[in-house]
């Protein structure tokens, strides 16, 4: 059984703890953003205010993109809404409800769904 694992080296710099590679050759961070999450193909704009002191947030589920996309798509987003937002776990957050207006951009690309109230 191993003990320990070897984290950085002087020759290559950070070593992935994963693959054992150096981070700037590491394949493992690759794949997982090259990774496109599993869906129904649908998106699903809804807004939600629970836990975000009852400020509304869109939020914007089911986008099948890999993280890179996902944040480009994301900084488009907020552009067009000229407002904040981020993207957790695959989400898309835009502060304010703009459903309607993320509705109309997306539906060129995607098959768009309201949800929610």
């Amino acid at each position: 059984m191993k003990s320990s694992t070897l984290v950085y080296s002087t020759e290559h710099g950070r070593i992935c703890p994963s693959c054992q590679q150096a981070s700037n050759a590491c394949q493992c961070r690759a794949q997982a953003q090259s990774a496109v999450p599993a869906g129904d193909g649908i998106v699903r704009i809804s807004r939600e205010s629970k836990g975000r002191g009852g400020k509304q947030v869109t939020v914007i589920r089911g986008v099948p993109l890999n993280a890179l996309e996902l944040a480009t798509l994301a900084k488009t987003l907020k552009n067009q809404c000229g407002t904040g937002g981020t993207v957790k776990d695959g989400v898309i957050e835009i502060q304010g409800d703009h459903r309607e207006l993320l509705a109309k951009s997306l539906a060129s690309r995607f098959t768009v769904k309201l949800a929610g109230g």
